[in-house]
């Protein structure tokens, strides 16, 4: 019997997750409230059980056994809610004497780590899963293929996109509930998830809703930016009292936090050796797992987005981020932690650097429009140059270079050699 849902639109996860349902004995689908992990796990199983309805969640929490009952592979949805099924399960693939694709367990939030005992390394593969980007939502025809520019393969397309619709898209954000309806009411699915969040699930893991409400507005505010923890506590209470007693190490538990329920998209510094210390050294930039929490979270709407080109630039590259990271990680050879940023000392940046495990990378820079391509193509080239002169570095040539770009009508590979390319022509 399948249990896959009616409507289900295919996510570029599918593949993924095939892969690692005939790698190991279980799975884990793992990712934002909302963004599609159960349907996307009743789409590759045949039997399901859901810890947050009816009693399951009781039976579960005192024998968890009964929860792993079912036809195989058998979905245990938002299985954190009962932290010793993850041991159970990998005991039960250690038993199962190398069979494969046995149980697919579906998250929203990391559980404590004194709940769980092994990493289930080697028994238990994880999948990450963020809202859907354009291309799955059908809004980008995806021509222009992520995976064949590290080919050398380039696609010349065209695609509409005004202004108004790009506005729309940063409003209605990858969640699968927003796909088809108006932008007023896509945007209220926003803020809703935002306030179930700090209402319920930040409280629920030993947090205060307040706080974490302050630390998501900062946040938003400094999208892209690798924003001090000092700087953040300025953001949430100003000159207040409160500053005193809000210590960065509050900060810091918070940020963590956030992260364990997959609202934040963090992205690391880059350095071409993948040993370099300052991979691990520089701040991550952080973003929101979807545009469309941080105009929530601005307080803002379609006409006031409109109305602040320079918020909206922040916004857009938000949704670039979001997308580059599905794409990044659909690579045949992708890595782990595929995109990262690149800023040296000197303030020469990328907005984003896409790396495979082999070690293969691409620069892109982010804009809204065109009027900045010529800008940001010579920033990439000074960057190309720069790290193809280090000889310490040993550096590999680009495989591409590209400015993504928000308001373009077609993609085109300039004179220099750098790829123009809209964002509603990118895929995979």
């Amino acid at each position: 019997m399948s249990v896959t849902p009616a409507g289900y639109l295919p996510r570029i996860v599918d593949d993924e997750v095939d892969e690692c349902l005939a790698t190991y004995g279980a799975i884990e689908i793992a990712g934002a409230k909302w963004c599609g992990k159960t349907w996307t796990a009743r789409r590759h199983a045949k039997s399901i059980i859901y810890l947050d309805e009816g009693q399951n969640l009781d039976i579960a929490l005192s024998d968890p056994m009964a929860a792993l009952v079912g036809e195989r592979p058998h979905v245990i949805d938002e299985w954190q809610l009962a932290p010793a099924l993850w041991d159970v399960v990998r005991h039960e693939v250690d038993d199962a004497s190398g069979e494969r694709g046995l149980w697919i367990l579906t998250g929203s939030s990391t559980p404590a780590k004194d709940k769980v005992h092994h990493s289930g390394a080697g028994r238990i593969g994880r999948v990450r899963m963020l809202p859907m980007s354009l291309q799955e939502s059908g809004d980008s025809t995806g021509e222009v293929s992520l995976a064949a520019l590290f080919e050398g393969k380039f696609a010349y397309a065209t695609c509409s996109m005004t202004a108004d619709r790009l506005v729309s898209l940063c409003c209605r954000g990858g969640w699968p509930e927003a796909i088809g309806i108006k932008p007023i009411r896509a945007l209220r699915i926003a803020r809703d998830y935002v306030d179930a969040t700090i209402e319920q699930s930040v409280p629920s893991k030993g947090g205060n809703p307040d706080v974490a409400r302050r630390l998501l507005g900062s946040l938003a505010r400094n999208l892209g930016q690798a924003v001090t923890r000092k700087t953040m506590v300025r953001d949430m209470y100003g000159e207040s009292e409160n500053a005193d007693a809000a210590s960065l190490a509050t900060i810091s538990n918070y940020t963590a936090l956030l992260e364990s329920l997959y609202l934040v998209l963090s992205i690391r510094g880059w350095e071409p050796p993948a040993r370099s210390p300052k991979r691990f050294r520089t701040s991550p930039k952080r973003y929101l797992v979807d545009p469309s929490l941080a105009v929530s979270l601005l307080q803002m709407n379609e006409q006031s987005l409109k109305s602040d080109w320079q918020t909206l630039g922040l916004v857009f590259e938000n949704l670039c981020m979001r997308d580059l990271s599905v794409y990044a990680r659909a690579l045949p050879e992708a890595a782990q932690d595929p995109v990262h940023y690149y800023r040296d000392d000197n303030g020469l940046e990328a907005d984003a650097i896409v790396e495979d495990a082999a070690g293969r990378w691409g620069a892109i820079e982010v804009k809204l429009g065109e009027n900045k391509v010529d800008e940001a193509a010579e920033n990439l080239l000074r960057i190309r140059d720069k790290l193809e002169r280090n000889s310490l570095a040993r550096t590999r040539e680009p495989e591409f270079l590209a400015v993504l770009v928000g308001l373009g009508e077609r993609s085109y590979r300039r004179s220099d050699g750098v790829y123009v390319i809209p964002i509603g022509c990118l895929g995979r």
